[in-house]
């Protein structure tokens, strides 16, 4: 009973040993990105970036086979974001009004630029909340250091998945050359779903065949009792 309490705290497939790798991971992470931004942009870039950047790093190493977590959305993702906060910043100043363009602007630019990354909408704060010496940086500071601590993440991301067991950036499992359940199924089923999940088509193709074989051999072996 108590192992499967603690099961449902997690997301399918997650066990505690994967969390505490997960958290290795993204403290490291986090600790280097905000190291290196700390010296090349200075103490007060740094800590405006950790907010963003350490939920960037919850996803990149929890959740390592998100298609939300991926270089590109995670590069793009922070670099978009970081420079639609600066144009709403410059545009609309530092009310709410701007701090809302700047979170919806985000989110229709990293869909077109297909980078959709969750963090983002934090990194679309940045310039409207910040300081008047943050917002001087111009488009600078979206690369510099956002863009940079995004790109420290994911390199770290890539040599500790090397060792961690995940493949990172992630490869979907192939599925059997003949699959009983076709990419259309999945399509039709996501379609009639009306909502968007944090798994890629491919991901859950493999997932429903692999599901589906282990259905039947339960079965089987039901019937041999």
């Amino acid at each position: 009973m108590t192992a499967a309490l603690l099961r449902l705290r997690l997301l399918a497939g997650a066990n505690w040993r994967e969390r505490a790798v997960a958290a290795l991971g993204a403290a490291l992470a986090t600790g280097i990105a905000g190291y290196v931004s700390t010296l090349v942009a200075g103490q007060h870039a740094a800590l405006l970036l950790a907010a963003p950047i350490g939920a960037s790093a919850v996803i990149l190493f929890a959740v390592p086979s998100s298609p939300l977590g991926q270089p590109w959305p995670v590069i793009g993702g922070t670099i978009v974001s970081v420079a639609c906060s600066i144009f709403a910043a410059q545009t609309l100043g530092h009310g709410a009004l701007a701090a809302a363009v700047a979170v919806g602007l985000s989110i229709v630019a990293m869909s077109v630029l297909r980078c959709l990354h969750p963090p983002g909408g934090g990194c679309a704060l940045l310039a409207v909340v910040g300081s008047p010496e943050l917002l001087a940086k111009g488009y600078w500071f979206a690369l510099v250091p956002g863009g940079l601590n995004a790109l420290l993440l994911v390199l770290v991301g890539y040599v500790f998945h090397r060792y961690s067991g995940h493949s990172y950036p992630h490869r979907p499992v192939p599925v059997p050359a003949d699959p009983r359940i076709l990419a259309e199924d999945i399509d039709a089923a996501l379609a009639e779903a009306h909502e968007t999940f944090d798994i890629s088509p491919e991901d859950l193709a493999a997932l429903l065949e692999a599901a589906e074989r282990h259905a039947i051999a339960r079965r089987k072996q039901a019937k041999r009792r």
